[in-house]
């Protein structure tokens, strides 16, 4: 522990498990002065904050459908109601329900809207009135996804709403720089998670040695780690990471335009 989050209340979206969860105790790890967790499962969510308050640093779970934009904005004023005030948001649920360009229903596609865009969206905007009122700086990452950039035929309307996402954390980070708002953005690769094991499963198949056989078919041997990605991400919301906003992050092994 380096105290990166020294004095600071943090709310994370999508918390009760596998990265935001991994983000929140690493938040509590470096110090944060409370945390907020969000998501649509009550055990999960209260197992969540009872470690981090264990640790040391106060939190709570605040329940919240972000498909339903009221919830999902409640959460910023709910957070702001416990803690006092709000410095940092990582907004990090997201769906991942497949469905190609030939094949997704426009109810599936306003569901990835609904969780994936509009949620995150309006967490920012709660966020951002609050910091500008108190004439604060903050924080914000939005957890995105290296398939953004096009993605596989599978995830079209996940792909759609998630470089909605990345367009929007450029757009905000430029529209607020001048109140000190740093917003930036990661796209994640391919990551080990209880949520990837359900979806390898349910929607490829996937037996139980699908892990090992994904290790062992990138370059560095393995899947990211959401341990790795929770200390970047903290580092983004730390005074650490200076004055860079604006930026969306590629944190993978795969390059963008590379080609053997």
């Amino acid at each position: 522990m380096t105290g990166l989050l020294k004095d600071t209340i943090v709310l994370v979206s999508g918390g009760t498990h596998g990265l935001g969860a991994g983000i929140a105790r690493q938040a509590a790890a470096e110090g944060a002065a409370g945390i907020a967790v969000t998501g649509r499962s009550v055990d999960a969510g209260e197992k969540v904050a009872a470690e981090l308050t264990e640790l040391g640093v106060p939190a709570v779970f605040l329940p919240a459908d972000l498909a339903n934009t009221g919830q999902a904005t409640s959460t910023v004023t709910r957070t702001i109601e416990r803690f006092g005030r709000l410095d940092a948001v990582v907004n990090a649920a997201g769906l991942t329900t497949r469905g190609s360009m030939t094949d997704t229903t426009p109810e599936l596609f306003d569901q990835h809207i609904a969780v994936n865009l509009k949620a995150p969206f309006f967490i920012m905007s709660g966020a951002i009135k609050h910091l500008k009122d108190r004439g604060a700086g903050g924080n914000i990452v939005n957890i995105i996804t290296m398939s953004e950039h096009a993605g596989q035929p599978y995830l079209a309307p996940y792909v759609a709403s998630k470089a909605g996402l990345a367009g929007l954390t450029r757009n905000a980070a430029h529209a607020h720089r001048w109140d000190k708002i740093r917003i930036n953005g990661v796209n994640i690769g391919w990551t080990a998670t209880e949520g990837e094991d359900a979806i390898q499963r349910r929607f490829h198949g996937a037996g139980d040695d699908w892990l090992d056989k994904a290790n062992t078919s990138v370059p560095m041997g393995k899947l990211g780690q959401i341990d790795e990605i929770a200390e970047f991400v903290v580092f983004l919301l730390s005074s650490r990471s200076g004055v860079v906003t604006g930026s969306v992050i590629d944190w993978d092994q795969n390059v963008i335009g590379g080609s053997d």
